[in-house]
């Protein structure tokens, strides 16, 4: 996304016509963005003000993101949350019915694929201002059998997955759901606060803060057994959550996982006291980055920017800048959107721009949750390569929180997992690195070797367990967006063999 013309030129103003309503009906149509000079902030400040003056809200930016998936040009967008403009005082959660949104229905005529239906809800949970927002897509006159449900990484929301609603929602048997994370999105967005005092319980406390509002949500949604997809920073929480909580997996696909590798600086490093949150590297580069490389012994040398960490080490947030920046908050966002949304037609990157900027400027809340997980370069302070064997290996049951079950033998009173598949998808050109997920895959592997040791015949015909390592052809870290098509098709070719590995657990 680029600008040709300056200010005082012949750069049209973006989204100036948008001023006087804030309405989904009224979500614009027709508007292109301008093309940008080279340069790092492509919007010019005259098109900066107008965006901050019209005040688009999470509502209507959303609405407009999902406008874009096939078949559905006119989607469900409840106004329970983010219905208004940002203020001093955040996203309002209203229980009002009238904000609630009727479902959209295709019918097997408009549809080739359906019919379906197209949700659009704001689920509760226990607590004050506690909520997660909801977008899913049943299958009409089918049991539902199986359920897939998607996490979007930091910063984002459940509108990036526009690309894949459609294609993930054509299974038999199969729904989809897609959460905004608690804190992020058009989630509430409860004050964030870590009672714990060591650091290991400060780490687990901010995990527990996200994934405990997941098992809350899937115990409320009556979902026994998932496919939980998590992306970036979801598919940390995607792990943090199959520890904790578990027996309630099919599957596990992670897609450019952040927290992975082992870095010795992260993992040392004093932790934040409250107050903002750390930067993030999906704001720091664009999808044509490309993997950093770091000995597995010698600690490496901060490659992060000095201004990064003087930033990340004050717990400051990419969203706290736009906040302050006001007027200049839609500049410093189009540094971003620009680079990331390049590759798509100019309309696509224009609303996931209003829809990125709408989502920054609301009131601090998940994401201070970062500085305690994550330190600069986004690795994590308690690394996933220590836990992520524990996968599919635990005592089903209450955990206290996200940590490793010490041995793999079955007993009388322990019933424990007998492994569950894990996918780890990276992109051709991710600054994800690769090479943390096959570390992932090699320590699953021995631990499956380890679990089958000492099992017995009928557990080891039980074994489900499995990894891999795929690569997405042509995309960066949003995996999801940049290599769309064979991403949809990795995703449901993941989705039969989840229902190829129940039936033969049903015919043993």
């Amino acid at each position: 996304m680029a600008s040709t013309g300056s200010d005082t030129g012949g750069q049209k103003p973006m989204l100036a016509r948008h001023r006087a309503k804030d309405d989904a009906s009224n979500a614009p149509t027709d508007h292109v963005p301008p093309r940008a000079q080279p340069g790092y902030f492509p919007l010019g400040y005259k098109a900066g003000f107008s965006q901050w003056w019209a005040g688009l809200s999470p509502a209507v930016t959303e609405h407009k993101v999902l406008s874009y998936v096939p078949y559905l040009q006119k989607p469900p967008t409840h106004t329970q949350t983010g219905s208004a403009p940002p203020s001093v005082k955040g996203m309002d959660m209203s229980l009002d019915g009238s904000k609630e949104a009727k479902p959209v229905r295709t019918t097997s005529i408009t549809d080739p694929y359906g019919p379906r239906q197209w949700n659009s809800e704001l689920v509760t949970l226990k607590g004050k201002g506690r909520a997660l927002n909801e977008f899913s897509v049943p299958r009409l006159n089918e049991p539902v059998e199986n359920n897939l449900v998607m996490l979007h990484g930091y910063g984002a929301g459940l509108g990036f997955f526009y690309k894949n609603f459609e294609a993930l929602s054509r299974l038999p048997n199969w729904k989809t759901y897609a959460l905004d994370l608690l804190g992020m999105g058009r989630s509430s967005r409860p004050a964030f606060r870590i009672h714990a005092k060591d650091r290991e319980s400060k780490i687990k406390e901010a995990e527990s803060w996200f994934i405990d509002a997941l098992e809350e949500w899937r115990i409320k949604r009556g979902i026994d057994k998932m496919t939980l997809l998590g992306h970036s920073l979801g598919g940390y929480m995607a792990v943090a959550y199959a520890l904790k909580y578990p027996g309630h997996l099919n599957k596990l696909i992670l897609a450019s996982p952040v927290g992975i590798p082992e870095d010795p600086y992260a993992v040392s490093e004093e932790l934040p006291e409250p107050g903002e949150s750390t930067m993030a590297n999906e704001f720091t580069q664009s999808q044509d980055s490309t993997t950093s490389k770091t000995p597995a012994v010698k600690p490496p040398p901060r490659k992060t920017p000095k201004w990064l960490n003087t930033l990340w080490d004050a717990n400051i947030s990419p969203f706290s800048i736009v906040r302050l920046a006001g007027p200049i908050g839609p500049r410093l966002v189009s540094g971003w959107t620009s680079r990331r949304f390049s590759h798509l037609p100019e309309e696509e990157a224009q609303a996931l721009h209003d829809y990125s900027y709408s989502l920054f400027r609301q009131r601090g809340s998940g994401e201070y949750a970062l500085a305690y997980i994550l330190a600069p370069g986004a690795f994590a302070r308690s690394p996933l390569i220590r836990r992520i064997q524990g996968v599919g290996r635990q005592v089903i049951g209450t955990h206290a929180e996200a940590t490793v079950d010490e041995s793999t033998a079955q007993s009388v009173d322990r019933v424990r997992e007998t492994g569950i598949p894990v996918v780890l998808m990276y992109g051709e050109h991710d600054w994800m690195d690769v090479k943390g997920g096959h570390a992932a895959k090699e320590s699953m592997d021995v631990e499956k070797r380890k679990a089958l040791a000492g099992a017995s015949e009928a557990e080891k015909l039980r074994e489900n367990g499995s990894a891999k390592v795929t690569i997405i052809r042509k995309a960066g870290h949003h995996v999801y967006i940049d290599g769309a098509e064979q991403f949809n098709e990795e995703m449901l070719g993941e989705m039969r063999d989840v229902e190829k590995r129940q039936k033969r657990l049903r015919e043993l």
